[in-house]
């Protein structure tokens, strides 16, 4: 997505002109639906919280799971005798030893975008090759028309790609700036009439963010809001929350609520918000000028945004590199699944977001470690007393490549305190709460449609075994070998085989690699 187009038409209100992207082709990679499908043997972890439990059975008719059986004790023969049993036109897939869990939700996913050259088949057949089945559209920067195009094709399965909830960006097609509060509210209403599912904001006026806010949860409509800088001082993620927005993404907003001292962040007398060197690097800095974990002030803020069923959707894994850019840059699978043209996008340049590494070292990733630090012990608090923690991607950005930068923000929850369990949860259940789907998503319960992952490994013993490069171990031969990786993600009923999603995927990489003869290399390298 242009970055005209993501933070700073949101702030100036200038008319949006989406460039869009490569849709995703109309074909057929999974198998199914069935009128029934019988799953068996499976470990299951059903994101509620529960602890895993198995064998078990799980009976799926008309995409909708109508029963889940234990069928044995761990070590003992599968006692048939309480197995369901298949009818006529079923199916029965038998993985016998492996772990089921809900389809993931990822709350932060763009499409792709022209800069980054990433067509939709590519982004999607990622998304849904590391189990992600459903996402948020946090903007539509390919155009809101354009995004109900594919979430409609995602909905009738004629393509392959999670289901879509589709939040415009806040004043996304005016015809003209939105200047008053009667403005912004007619704009609310036309998005509603478009058929979006939410909005997303990036800050205004109070006076507009207000009227627009509360408009839009009087028409049923759900938010979210980066708080950009340029209106974060007149507008934090307390006034969101209190005005009915529903949930906030990032961090931006946060630490501005828990200022004691001050009430603009600490900037630098020559910073320029168009530096992203700026931009970020100070960025870095800022939840040390927020009030101190467990005071009064930072207790008082997390008690009103508890209130206010307030949802916090962190992202950590897109500031990742900010705090240990080498290995961000040299992940492994770079090489074999970040297309050339989203490498280009990430390297040094002052032209494309997020592509900041103008003069960065070991003194801002010092700073950005702190900040994690501060940032998570908010984020854990807020899971332990009762808050809605959501995961959140972002890729596409910041040496973050889709579906495995997703699989990142989970092991970082896990850093930041949480349970695997409770990572799991946040993926799936609180995501589809926030959505407002958890009737029909967000755990393996009998009722709910039959979004599922399953891997060939215990993912709660490690989330690396959830990438789609696996995780190493060493085999009683002594000899590495990789374990896990998705093996299957199940959506509306119908099985696909991850790993031929991913094989889809670099084929498209080789293809474009071959056009030129492209080779991955690291910026800088014999430019001495």
């Amino acid at each position: 997505m242009r970055k005209s187009g993501c933070i700073l038409f949101a702030v100036l209100f200038c008319i949006y002109l989406p460039a869009q992207i490569k849709k995703a082709p109309e074909v057929k990679d999974g198998e199914g639906p069935w009128p029934q499908l019988i799953i068996r043997g499976v470990t299951l972890i059903n994101s509620t919280g529960a602890p895993p439990i198995g064998p078990v059975d799980i009976v799926v008719e008309k995409n909708r799971i109508v029963q889940i059986l234990n069928v044995g004790n761990p070590g003992m023969p599968i006692n048939n005798e309480r197995r369901p049993k298949l009818k006529e036109g079923g199916k029965e897939l038998n993985f016998d030893g492996m772990y089921l869990l809900p389809g993931f939700i990822d709350m932060h996913g763009h499409i792709g975008g022209t800069e980054q050259g990433t067509p939709a088949e590519y982004v999607f057949k990622l998304w849904m090759a590391h189990g992600i089945t459903t996402i948020r559209d946090p903007s539509c920067g390919n155009g809101l028309d354009w995004v109900l195009d594919e979430k409609k094709l995602s909905a009738e399965n004629k393509i392959t790609a999670p289901r879509i909830f589709a939040y415009t960006a806040f004043g996304q097609g005016a015809k003209q700036t939105i200047s008053t509060p009667e403005l912004g509210v007619e704009w609310v209403k036309e998005n509603a009439r478009k058929g979006a599912d939410g909005i997303k904001f990036f800050g205004a006026a109070p006076q507009i963010m207000d009227a627009a806010i509360r408009e839009n949860k009087k028409l049923g409509l759900r938010s979210t809001c980066h708080h950009a800088q340029m209106s974060v001082a007149q507008w934090n993620v307390l006034n969101s929350a209190k005005a009915g927005m529903t949930s906030m993404e990032h961090w931006y907003g946060l630490p501005e609520a828990l200022f004691t001292d001050k009430t603009v962040q600490n900037y630098p007398l020559n910073y320029n918000y168009s530096n992203e060197q700026h931009r970020f690097e100070e960025a870095g800095k800022l939840w040390k000028q927020a009030a101190a974990p467990y005071s009064d002030k930072w207790n008082a803020v997390m008690k009103e945004l508890l209130s206010l069923d307030f949802t916090l959707d962190p992202t950590f894994n897109i500031y990742d590199a900010s705090r240990d850019l080498m290995r961000a840059r040299r992940a492994e699978w770079h090489e074999d699944y970040t297309l050339p043209s989203l490498w280009k996008f990430y390297e040094p340049n002052r032209n494309s977001h997020g592509s900041y590494w103008f003069n960065w070292g070991t003194e801002q990733e010092n700073a950005w470690k702190e900040n994690y630090r501060l940032w998570m012990t908010f984020i854990n608090e807020y899971k332990n007393r009762g808050g809605r923690v959501t995961t959140g991607s972002d890729n596409g950005y910041i040496y973050q490549t889709y579906g495995f930068g997703y699989i990142r923000e989970l092991e970082l929850l896990r850093e930041a305190g949480f349970h695997p369990l409770e990572v799991f949860r946040a993926a799936t259940l609180h995501g589809a709460q926030a959505l407002g789907a958890d009737k029909d998503l967000g755990s393996i319960e009998v009722g709910k449609l039959a979004d599922m992952v399953v891997v060939d490994v215990n993912p709660l013993e490690n989330l690396q075994v959830l990438y789609g490069t696996g995780a190493i171990k060493l085999n009683e031969q002594n000899k590495a070998v990789r374990v896990g990786g998705v093996k299957y993600t199940i959506k509306d009923g119908i099985v696909y085989d991850a790993k031929k999603l991913l094989a889809d995927v670099k084929k498209i990489v080789d293809d474009e690699k071959a056009k030129t003869n492209w080779k991955l290399r690291q910026p800088g390298v014999g430019e001495f």
